[in-house]
């Protein structure tokens, strides 16, 4: 089941972005987290998904058009192959829990994500 769509925002400077869509949205980050071997860090505002760094960092993420919160990635992988999709990068590890993202037939890109963990904000 997809459990929520998250918006995302890729941008360089991430604490006043985060401090605009606090205040824009009146609700506190859910989440916020580094991915140092990526160069990035994500923070979770209400359905928006923020994701910073450096411009070389942003690149490889921004063709992804959606984050989809799943309940079973693997679920979700069994049905995309069944289904026309295409696996740009495999189920993997990462500070939330599993993580993968999809080529759907129609075009779209989206990164499924299965929380298993709660990072620290």
């Amino acid at each position: 089941m997809i459990l929520r769509t998250l918006t995302r925002i890729c941008v360089n400077d991430l604490d006043n972005t985060l401090r605009f869509y606090e205040r824009l949205t009146g609700k506190a980050a859910a989440l916020r987290f580094a991915m140092p071997a990526a160069g990035l860090e994500l923070a979770q505002v209400g359905d928006l998904l923020i994701i910073a760094g450096k411009d070389a960092a942003l690149q490889p993420v921004r063709a992804t058009n959606a984050t989809f919160l799943v309940d079973s990635v693997e679920e979700y992988l069994q049905f995309l192959l069944a289904n026309g999709g295409t696996i740009l990068r495999a189920p993997q590890e990462v500070p939330t829990g599993i993580n993968m993202t999809v080529h759907h037939p129609d075009g779209l890109i989206v990164e499924y994500v299965e929380h298993t963990k709660e990072p620290s904000l």
